[in-house]
């Protein structure tokens, strides 16, 4: 349900059933039946709510935060970092609230899996629990197990895995087999603090990981105002004026402001940023799975010599 811009709330529809909030009283059987995106107005008319198609974003602002979760600007970057797609086996370490889960499931859908694991017992449990009430059952498969002792499990089984840990490097090597060993892959480490980063990449480098890069994502708004258009001329000769300005410590004119209704000039649409950049959640490592070499191959022909057809 989303009652405002940033206010969505997640609610199972019951027949019989009632959902009361601030803006009134919405009876659900007035709800069943109603298309997605549809607004509904409360018994009393004083306010109203939207009906919406539950999506793994919507899920990800709504999720009970059982741990720090993941958010769409990191969710983005390692699915496309990590060359998810429909059909893609993949492998998670630190399941939590089940933030990034969803996404994956959607992405490798719908013959696609992914094998996530969850040291928590409680959380586990508790994730296993939405994703089956939220139809992924099929896709997921969840595990309570402690990685870093006892490894996946897994062998020859995903194209890519992603490592949300305290200690990454510790699981790295069980990682790496449980990748399809004649396939290249991708593996993303995901690390709040740069002395985990270090231990990481050094740990990729010794288990033979290749193109090891680190990233960090951070937010900047953009924000759109109204500005004077014009010429080159007046620009140039405008920043002449400032410039000769400042050698000369001269101070800027006052009572030069001009009133908005005595404007004329044309104006244009431009975008500002803010000085600062929010956003840092960790820093995201990511290195390549080099498949392994088969050097005993011997041709069909049984010589040295590859076979062709014509």
């Amino acid at each position: 349900m989303l009652y405002h811009r940033d206010n969505q709330v997640a609610v199972t529809i019951k027949a019989g059933e009632e959902l009361n909030n601030r803006f009134g009283a919405f009876m659900h059987d007035d709800i069943i039946g109603k298309e997605y995106g549809s607004r509904i107005v409360s018994r009393n008319a004083k306010g109203y709510i939207y009906v919406l198609h539950p999506t793994p974003e919507l899920w990800t602002m709504v999720v009970p935060h059982r741990t720090q979760i993941l958010y769409l600007p990191d969710i983005s970057f390692i699915s496309l970092y990590l060359d998810m797609k429909p059909g893609s086996h993949v492998l998670e370490c630190g399941t939590g609230s089940g933030s990034f889960s969803h996404s994956i499931a959607r992405t490798v859908a719908p013959h696609g899996k992914l094998y996530t694991f969850e040291y928590h017992g409680n959380r586990a449990m508790t994730a296993r629990n939405e994703f089956e009430a939220h139809g992924l059952g099929d896709i997921i498969t969840l595990e309570h197990r402690d990685v870093c002792k006892n490894g996946f499990g897994l062998k020859d089984a995903v194209n890519c895995a992603f490592l949300d840990l305290p200690a990454p490097w510790e699981a790295i090597g069980s990682a790496k087999e449980a990748f399809k060993q004649h396939r290249t892959g991708k593996i993303c480490t995901f690390s709040p603090c740069i002395e985990q980063v270090s231990r990481s990449v050094q740990a990729l480098y010794d288990h033979g990981f290749v193109d090891i890069t680190m990233f960090e994502c951070l937010m900047r708004e953009h924000n759109t105002v109204a500005v004077n258009k014009i010429t080159m001329d007046e620009a140039i000769a405008a920043a002449k004026v400032k410039m000769a300005r400042n050698k000369a410590n001269e101070p800027r004119a006052a009572g030069r402001k001009r009133k908005a209704e005595d404007d004329t000039t044309e104006k244009t649409i431009v975008t500002k940023t803010g000085v600062d950049c929010r956003g840092h959640t960790s820093y995201l490592t990511f290195a390549t799975f080099l498949p392994a070499i088969q050097d005993d191959v011997t041709p069909a022909n049984g010589d040295d010599t590859p076979t062709s057809t014509s």
